[in-house]
């Protein structure tokens, strides 16, 4: 563990029930807003758009909407919203919606400031594969400052209301890869649990799954920090709290509360170290199949991947105490040791209904599995590099075999 760190985390947070009402009364970074949310209906039907409108409006903001970002968001679909940005004048970004939305936002933000030029110089319509990292992408520093983004989350699972980064897709290469840059932090961001109680229960524990992985694997990552374990406890602990409450009861606001706090724990958990090779390797699944929920991918494979690492005996004391925040009693603890924690988080999956997920349900093939693990470690070695122990190719294609069904 490091005993030094740097903390870097700026976004003003609006937490709690009723928050949104709030938005109209900040000093808000723009008088024109591109307002980003997916091609679903679900902000629309809830009425959270026209809350959302009603708050500019009180501000004073002009606001032009971009309703077409995906599951995972894709690059065509970004440098698009990028464009309209600049076409229609729009000098911040309201993300309305959850990680894909404010994902996606980071990067329209990145595009909409930054535009591309051809090999003779002239100016070009940008792409923000020119900023992503890893794969086929260019990896290149972003030369102006992004527009301003402000978040306004619907549900608990990414943290991207709160850190620098966000996860963008190619459907033409096959690649889920990452843009990060201290430059991405939202300026400001509302986490109002309220917009999260028309989540329906299976989407709930998708992404509240994503809000505990987050936290748990900050904690067992190789570059864990002080500060980032104070932060992961509280957010493991929180998190395996609320999730069965919220997934049987999705009008429990006390719950989603709870979780969304574990959420936004795990936004903050990232700025301090970073995800491990099991987000590495859903990223690799999502990547071959686009309308694999991230949560999902993640829950399939969780347990086999924390079992090689407890195998390999890579932090057996963090997995203790893990499997104490999770809730293991002390006898479990001292009849199973470390494994108590993987014990514990397949009791949360049954609990809250997603222990029989299949990859077969999103078209994954057992025959593909070596070529995702291929995937997977050539474009997310970032990640790869924060685990506690080393994996190899043949050992991520052992951990999703022991997942598939």
């Amino acid at each position: 563990m490091a005993e030094h760190y740097n903390f870097f985390a700026p976004t003003r947070v609006l937490f709690g029930p009723g928050k949104l009402a709030e938005l109209g009364d900040q000093q808000l970074p723009g008088k024109k807003a591109l307002v980003v949310t997916t091609g679903g209906k679900s902000v629309k039907a809830n009425g959270y758009l026209d809350r959302l409108y009603g708050q500019l409006d009180r501000a004073g903001v002009a606001h032009v909407l971009f309703d077409r970002i995906e599951p995972n968001p894709l690059r065509q679909t970004i440098n698009a919203g990028g464009w309209l940005a600049r076409e229609q004048g729009c000098d911040f970004v309201v993300a309305l919606g959850g990680g894909s939305v404010m994902d996606g936002s980071k990067g329209i933000c990145v595009v909409a400031a930054n535009p591309g030029h051809d090999e003779a110089g002239n100016e070009v319509a940008g792409d923000i594969w020119d900023y992503v990292m890893g794969g086929t992408a260019k990896g290149l520093p972003i030369p102006n400052d992004p527009l301003p983004l402000v978040c306004v989350t619907t549900t608990a699972g990414t943290g991207s209301e709160a850190d620098a980064g966000g996860v963008i897709s190619c459907e033409e290469n096959d690649e889920k890869l990452r843009l990060g840059s201290p430059k991405l932090f939202p300026r400001l961001s509302v986490v109002d649990p309220e917009l999260m109680l028309t989540v329906p229960a299976r989407l709930t524990a998708f992404q509240g799954f994503d809000a505990l992985f987050h936290n748990v694997e900050c904690f067992i990552a190789n570059n864990h920090t002080l500060m980032g374990d104070m932060i992961c406890r509280e957010g493991i602990r929180n998190a395996a709290a609320s999730l069965v409450a919220c997934v049987s009861d999705g009008a429990n606001l006390e719950a989603r509360t709870q979780l969304a706090f574990a959420n936004t724990l795990g936004g903050y958990a990232m700025v301090c170290s970073g995800c491990c090779g099991c987000h590495g390797t859903e990223h690799g699944m999502s990547a071959h199949h686009h309308d694999l929920p991230h949560g999902a991918g993640l829950i399939m494979i969780a347990c086999a991947y924390h079992q090689h690492m407890i195998d390999a005996h890579a932090c057996d004391d963090r997995y203790v105490e893990m499997a104490r925040l999770m809730g293991a009693s002390e006898d479990e603890v001292a009849e199973q040791g470390p494994s108590a924690f993987v014990t514990e988080l397949a009791r949360l999956k049954r609990e809250c209904g997603v222990d029989g997920l299949a990859m077969s349900e999103w078209g994954i093939t057992r025959d593909e599995l070596p070529a995702i693990a291929d995937n997977a470690i050539t474009t997310n070695g970032a990640l790869f590099g924060h685990d506690p122990v080393e994996l190899s190719v043949d050992d991520v294609t052992a951990i999703l075999e022991a997942s598939w069904k």
